[in-house]
């Protein structure tokens, strides 16, 4: 019986090391035709995983994130749980790879000899970098933050509205820009506040919150600050 698809394509452009041994199990003195129906197999299996844990990174599912919270909390994941762990797991996952990358770069750096170690200690100063350990992320920000950009999201797209926790506050930006603050939220006290930007980008004005449902008594403010960037 025919495959309906290929267990393996070969790309000329782009060939790679794991490509030429498997064409090895295709020539005359390699040739074995268990050995090639067990491959065929592998990596027909292995091509959907792959497939699938793209996806999920990109864009984790909630079972995805059941799985891994599962691990940790035990508490019913509500829905604004589920979209804060949604978050929480891309962050997670990005974070890993970056740190993964950047193990291999710091390793192949020292293995080149040429570069003087006291070069290779020199870290570039970010003035506006804070540590990520010191910042923890609460659910009752992320919920905040879809309050806000719900309100926001009926005079501009969705994908302009970005948020960036700091130590001293939960910034909601327009476009992922520091210098387009929309909202701030500071609730890492006893009393929280929400901070509006409607009269300047540079004159926030805070209005104190005795609940997340408050925010809602602000839309015009919210929504104001959309004019500082037009």
């Amino acid at each position: 019986m025919a495959l309906k698809k290929p267990f393996f394509t070969l790309d000329l452009s782009n060939l790679k090391d794991s490509n030429l041994k498997i064409l090895e199990k295709f020539t005359k003195n390699g040739f074995h035709l268990e050995g090639i129906l067990n491959s065929a197999e592998g990596l027909k299996y292995i091509k959907a995983i792959r497939k699938e844990l793209e996806t999920e990174l990109q864009e984790p599912s909630d079972e995805f994130v059941k799985l891994l919270v599962s691990k940790f909390f035990s508490k019913p994941l509500t829905a604004s749980r589920m979209v804060a762990f949604k978050d929480y797991t891309k962050k997670a996952i990005t974070s890993s790879i970056n740190e993964s990358i950047s193990a291999r770069l710091k390793t192949a750096l020292t293995i080149n000899e040429t570069i003087p170690q006291k070069e290779e200690e020199i870290q570039p100063i970010d003035e506006n970098s804070e540590s990520e350990d010191k910042i923890v992320t609460t659910e009752e920000e992320m919920e905040g933050y879809q309050i806000v950009k719900a309100i926001l999201r009926e005079h501009v797209p969705a994908y302009r509205i970005a948020y960036r926790d700091t130590q001293s506050y939960f910034g909601i930006l327009l476009d992922d820009n520091n210098r387009k603050p929309m909202a701030r939220l500071h609730f890492n006290s006893s009393n929280k506040y929400l901070e509006v930007f409607s009269e300047g980008k540079d004159k926030g004005v805070k209005k104190l919150l005795n609940s997340l449902d408050e925010i809602y008594l602000y839309r015009q403010e919210i929504t104001d600050a959309l004019k500082n960037y037009e």
